[in-house]
């Protein structure tokens, strides 16, 4: 996750949104908050909680070194209507693991700055939804989160073995993880946690422990979302892993399917999901729509084949018969996700009469064959596998090929250097079945 400023230690406003209380105050952008109640402001989750009572005071310097103190009457919890410049109004705290099982550590050399920054962070996972291993935590930062009532906080557990989590994280902090969530269900933080899988390690009877030790802590941790390692070619100096392949995650899945009826029956919830990965790889079929219980984490790959399939067929329901269209394109996808992509393809062709489309699975050679989801695929990878292909309407890349708020792949290839490298349009779609559907009748 790229943050901007990350070095920015200063409350400087960049964006105030159109009719908000800030804008009525004459606050503008440039402007720089200096304390809230005369008290300065540590970070965003200060700004949070002050800002909430129905009357505060704000003081505010202006560029030109004006200082502004402004009395507020608000609703309770009503925001004001402000954006910092740095979204933490502080430094992202950086990891201080050496988890056997990092991406960032199996990163080429020479790629942007801001990719090699591992953050641990409390506030990312409360404001972003980013994991954390709680590693570096102290016991006065986890009384603020009990205090403020950050929450949700997605957490990073991997085991609730002490002795296996250190060795797995490389740090003597981690053997603390089921004190600390043992506090925090206490006191009613809700939490969901994710297992980074590594066969012949935590897995088996070690998994099932740690989501027997997690399902104790129901309903605060709400969740649990079993990922498998991701292994690059560049794991040179690093420990030696296996990966996942069809019978180990048929193996997994076994497991899993096993507690989650077990936990359907005793606290009414699956409460542990594997991601599409061990599926696929075990060649069983998807779960039912239903059975994702409202796909709590489909940002970590939990539900997402599904989700995106049920979206396409309801945005293909909803043409009300036949549609016509005399569109080509091509569409790219990770290797893992080729087969299902071609299904989906199929089923448009025979929805919408005249369409042409052709999937086209693409080899990661950047990271290495072993790496095959589409989040990692490179620019210069789409054009090595697609540059012989001329679609009439151009290609289909998914959204989550880019950096989040720029048009710019892994190895800095640009989406327009991208096209006029094939010289034909590249239409982006959110992973979204309706908006991928949009695209193609348009």
């Amino acid at each position: 996750m790229e943050l901007k400023n990350l070095s920015e230690n200063i409350n400087i406003i960049e964006e105030v949104e159109s009719n908000s209380i800030a804008e009525e105050l004459e606050i503008e952008p440039g402007d720089i908050l200096l304390s809230i109640n005369d008290k300065g402001i540590k970070d965003i989750i200060d700004y949070k909680y002050m800002i909430t009572d129905d009357f505060v005071t704000m003081t505010i310097q202006k560029p030109d070194g004006e200082v502004w103190e402004l009395e507020i009457e608000k609703d309770f919890d009503e925001d004001i209507g402000i954006v910092f410049t740095n979204p933490l109004i502080d430094k992202a705290k950086n990891c201080r693991n050496k988890c056997m099982f990092c991406f960032i550590d199996q990163l080429p050399k020479g790629m942007r700055n801001t990719l090699y920054f591992k953050d641990d962070d409390s506030r990312l996972s409360f404001l972003q939804g980013n994991f954390i291993t709680l590693t570096n935590l102290n016991d006065e930062e986890i009384d603020r989160i009990i205090k403020y009532k950050l929450s949700p906080i997605n957490i990073s557990v991997h085991t609730t073995n002490p002795e296996l989590r250190i060795k797995m994280l490389q740090n003597k902090n981690a053997g603390k993880i089921y004190d600390i969530l043992k506090r925090f269900n206490e006191a009613g933080i809700n939490m969901n946690c994710q297992i980074v899988l590594v066969p012949n390690v935590n897995d088996g009877l070690e998994l099932e422990s740690t989501i027997k030790d997690l399902s104790q802590l129901h309903p605060n941790i709400s969740s649990v979302a079993v990922v498998p390692i991701g292994v690059t070619k560049y794991r040179k100096g690093l420990c030696e892993v296996d990966i996942y392949n069809y019978n180990s995650a048929n193996e997994v899945l076994k497991l899993i399917d096993g507690m989650q009826k077990s936990f359907l029956n005793t606290i009414g919830t699956r409460f542990v999901f594997p991601s599409d990965e061990f599926y696929v790889l075990s060649e069983r079929e998807i779960p039912k729509y239903k059975n994702y219980e409202g796909f709590p984490q489909i940002e970590n790959g939990v539900g997402l084949i599904r989700s995106f399939q049920s979206e396409v067929e309801e945005a293909l329901e909803n043409m009300k018969g036949k549609c016509t269209s005399n569109n080509e394109y091509i569409i790219a996808t990770g290797e893992l996700s080729y087969n299902f992509m071609k299904s989906i393809s199929e089923l448009i062709m025979d929805s919408i009469q005249g369409i042409r489309l052709k999937v086209i699975p693409i080899k990661n050679k950047f990271f290495g064959d072993t790496i095959t989801v589409s989040g990692l695929v490179t620019g210069n990878d789409l054009y090595n596998e697609l540059k012989n292909y001329k679609p009439k309407d151009g290609f289909i890349i998914p959204k989550c090929m880019l950096k989040r708020d720029e048009d710019i792949f892994l190895d800095d290839l640009t989406l327009l250097q991208l096209e006029e490298k094939l010289e034909s349009k590249v239409t982006v779609s959110k992973v979204d079945g309706k908006d991928f559907v949009d695209i193609l009748k348009k």
